[in-house]
This record gives structure tokens, sequence and C-alpha cells, in this order.
């Protein structure tokens, strides 16, 4: 086994698909999740409420050593017109979404440093460099989410951890089948496909390629950066 990995938002979607292939790399893997699906490792913790974080880290830690990577994909979309945006619908997915990668990064970072090696990916959004209509608030904590890696790459790289992202673009998850069924997308999956380079939508286990490159030890002269996975839509 290599280490402890923590995949956020583990029980579905991008996190599963995370989870997934970290295991088939060899990492020790507990997932944080709201709704968890599997059994084995699996914690459940809203990752707003830095109580249950450090409680299910704690756990972890008990049963599977020092936490050294750490994936945060657990998130929270939102869509409403920004004239009609209420605060406390703001202030939530501002929680999940940016307040959630403080916390668990934070509950971490003690292993890492005591380790002087960590890995750290954030999954933010494509919506970051292009923005999208009736989700000012989740794509504001999703920007504010890559410059946090930013941030956090220049004051713990001489710790020896690395802290990166990866904006998903087009993605089928079941958040992207919901906005389809509530015609969210502005067209459907097809028509979105044949606006793609690559001419086909993404999948979770894109992403979940792109994290096990970040977390190798090859991309271990790679941090601060944000890897866009996204066949090409956002360049």
């Amino acid at each position: 086994m290599k280490g402890t990995a923590v995949v956020t938002g583990g029980g579905s979607g991008i996190g599963l698909a995370v989870t997934r292939r970290l295991r088939a790399d060899g990492y020790r893997v507990a997932t944080i999740d709201l709704r968890p699906t599997e059994t084995d490792l699996a914690y459940t913790a809203d990752v707003a409420d830095r109580g249950a974080v450090d409680s299910a880290m704690a756990a972890i830690r008990a049963e599977s050593g020092p936490i050294t990577v750490l994936v945060n994909a657990a998130g929270l979309e939102g869509y409403k017109r920004f004239v009609n945006l209420d605060f406390t619908t703001w202030q939530r997915v501002i929680e999940v979404n940016l307040h959630g990668v403080f916390h668990t990064v934070q509950a971490v970072l003690p292993d890492m440093l005591e380790a002087g090696f960590g890995r750290i990916v954030n999954i933010s959004s494509s919506s970051a460099h292009s923005g999208q209509p009736f989700m000012a608030h989740y794509v504001s904590a999703k920007s504010a989410v890559n410059g946090l890696t930013k941030a956090l790459a220049l004051e713990l790289g001489p710790s020896g951890i690395t802290v990166n992202a990866v904006p998903p673009g087009f993605v089928d998850t079941p958040m992207l089948r919901r906005s389809e069924t509530e015609a969210r997308l502005g067209g459907t999956v097809e028509d979105h496909i044949q606006r793609t380079p690559v001419r086909r939508v993404g999948k979770p286990e894109d992403i979940a390629a792109a994290c096990s490159f970040l977390i190798s030890p090859e991309a271990g002269y790679i941090t601060g950066q944000i890897l866009g996975v996204n066949g090409g839509r956002n360049t």
C-alpha cells in the first residue's frame, strides 16, 4: 500500500471514480460524503461542518494511519437568477464548495507536515474560466478554490506538499444529467458533444486519471497548476 488517501464527495460521480482509481493505484482510500455508497472506509459528514470533518478525519487516521493524499471532490451546484438569489442559498453553496476545502485541507495538514510529503487535488470547475449564467454562487466558489490552490501551493511547497486543481469540463455525472432534465444546459448532452472539439462527453474516469497523475511521484515538480480536463472546450 502507498499510504492513506481521502476523497470527499466519494459517494458518486467524479469522487467515486477518483476513489476507485486511487484504490487501483494502491492507496488505502477513505471517502467522506453526505450519502456514502460504499461500506469500506466510507464516512458520513458534511464538509461544511468543521466538527464533522475533524471527527471523520480522526476516525480515518485511527483506522488507516496518517493521511498524505486529499482529493476534494465534494460539491453542491445551484441554479438561480442572481437578482433572485437569497443570501442563505449563496452562503450554503459557498460553504460546501469553498469552506469545505478550507476545512478538509486544514484537517489533514498536520499529517502531511509531519511526513514532509503530501498531495492535494481540488476539483474546481471549468465555469471558473467561462462563467455560467444563473450559477453566480457556484462559479464564485469554484473560482475561489482555484485561487486558494495557487496560494497553498506557494505556502506548502517547501514542506513537500503539492497542491493542484482540476476543473472538469463537460462530464457525464448525475449533476450533468439533472441539469439536462431541468433544461439548464442550453441544449441536450448530444448538442454539447457537437460543440466539444474531441466530440464526446467527458467521463468521471477522465478526471480520475488526471488526479492519479497529479498524485503520482512523476508529478512532484507540478504544483499550483489548474489542469483543465474538458475535451478542448476551454483552452
